[in-house]
């Protein structure tokens, strides 16, 4: 049941977003930005956890969660190191993801080898 849930509505959020890039003329990368600040401000609101507890994955893998994740971070940095928390928090919380998603990125390159369109 959980892999069920977790597929609807990860499979939502992902049909919303492509409802807005198809009827607005939001570039993608703003789209992207949007999401990760959204994720941060439900997260700031108290709002994502609740959420991310009935989605599991489809709502923590997203870039909402990953925005999230990096709210979840700045704040508990904020806690225990003060200012500088702010800089570093969504770093050290976020790192392992960013790190994989390099690595594999690179792999894929390897493997692939993509080409520039002409």
């Amino acid at each position: 049941m959980d892999y069920l849930k977790a597929f609807l509505i990860g499979g939502a959020i992902c049909a919303l977003v492509q409802i807005l890039m198809e009827k607005t003329k939001m570039m993608p990368g703003r789209i992207m930005v949007l999401l990760v600040c959204s994720g941060a401000v439900l997260g700031a609101l108290g709002l994502y956890g609740p959420f991310q507890e009935l989605a599991g994955a489809g709502a923590s893998v997203p870039l909402l969660g990953f925005g999230n994740t990096l709210w979840k971070g700045v704040k508990e940095a904020v806690d225990t190191d003060g200012f500088l928390g702010i800089f570093k928090g969504g770093f050290a919380a976020s790192a392992a993801g960013i790190c994989a998603a390099l690595v594999f990125g690179y792999l894929a390159s390897l493997l692939f080898r993509p080409k520039m369109k002409k």
